[in-house]
C-alpha cells in the first residue's frame, strides 16, 4: 500500500486528488495539507510514502517544503513529486534540486498521476517532458550552478556505466535500460544503484543533470 499526503492549497483540487487516489486499491490518502509548513509537519506524522506537493502554497512554497523533507533524516525514504500549473524552468530546477523525485504538470490526465506515484513511490524519478527540455537547457546555460554530483566524476564510471547513465538522462526506466543494451532488468536497476553510489546522486533526477552538464548527452539539437 502507498500511502500517499496530498499538499495543495485548493480545497477542491486536494479533494479530487483524493478521489482519484484513492480509487487505486493498492494506493491511501494518509493526510491533506493546505500549507508548506503542513506538509512537512504532516510528512513527519502521517507515515507518508510519498507527498503530492503544489508550489505555489501560503507559509511556506512547495519547493522550500520539499526541501525540508529531504534535508530531515527521519524523513529519508518519503518521495516527493511535485504537481503544478507553473511548468516553468525555474520551477523545474528548483524542485529538483530541492528534492523533489518528479515533476509532473496539472493537466496531467488521472492515469498518468496513478502511473506517476507508482514510478516515484518504487524508487524511480519521473520528469514530464517538456519541463524536462526547459530544464536541461536552464543547466546547460549555467553549469556554475551547484546541481548535485560534478562532471569530474564520471572517470569513474565503467564503459557500460557511461552508456546506462545515457539512457538515465534520456528518460529510459530499468526495462527500457535493459532492453535497449540487452541485460535483464535486475542488472540495469543494479548498474543504475552503482552509478548513483560513485555520483554520490541522491536519485536519478540528480544522475540526469550530472549527465548533462557532463557532456555525455547533449540536447536534442545541441552541439
Amino acid at each position: 500500500m502507498i500511502r500517499v499526503l496530498l499538499a495543495d492549497d485548493q480545497t477542491l483540487v486536494r479533494a479530487a486528488f483524493a478521489m482519484l487516489v484513492g480509487s487505486d486499491p493498492a494506493m491511501e490518502v494518509v493526510g491533506e495539507a493546505a500549507t508548506g509548513l503542513e506538509a512537512v509537519a504532516l510528512a513527519r506524522t502521517a507515515r507518508a510514502d510519498l507527498v503530492v506537493m503544489d508550489i505555489r502554497m501560503p507559509e511556506l512554497d512547495g519547493i522550500e517544503a520539499t526541501r525540508r523533507i529531504a534535508a530531515d533524516e527521519d524523513l529519508a525514504g518519503v518521495k516527493v513529486l511535485v504537481l503544478t500549473t507553473y511548468d516553468t524552468d525555474d520551477h523545474v530546477v528548483d524542485a529538483l534540486r530541492a528534492g523533489a523525485s518528479g515533476f509532473l504538470v496539472k493537466d496531467t490526465r488521472p492515469a498518468e498521476l496513478l502511473a506517476a506515484i507508482r514510478t516515484v513511490a518504487a524508487g524511480e524519478s519521473l520528469l514530464s517532458p517538456g519541463p524536462t527540455a526547459r530544464l536541461i537547457a536552464r543547466v546547460l546555460s549555467a553549469p556554475s550552478a551547484p546541481a548535485g554530483p560534478g562532471p569530474e566524476g564520471l572517470g569513474m564510471l565503467s564503459e557500460r556505466e557511461c552508456q546506462v547513465l545515457g539512457l538515465v538522462a534520456r528518460g529510459l526506466n530499468n526495462t527500457g535500460i535493459a532492453e535497449s543494451l540487452g541485460l535483464s532488468p535486475l542488472t540495469a536497476k543494479t548498474h543504475v544503484s552503482r552509478i548513483m553510489g560513485k555520483l554520490g546522486a541522491r536519485d536519478r533526477a540528480q544522475l540526469v543533470i550530472a549527465a548533462y552538464e557532463s557532456g555525455l548527452v547533449v540536447p536534442a539539437g545541441g552541439g
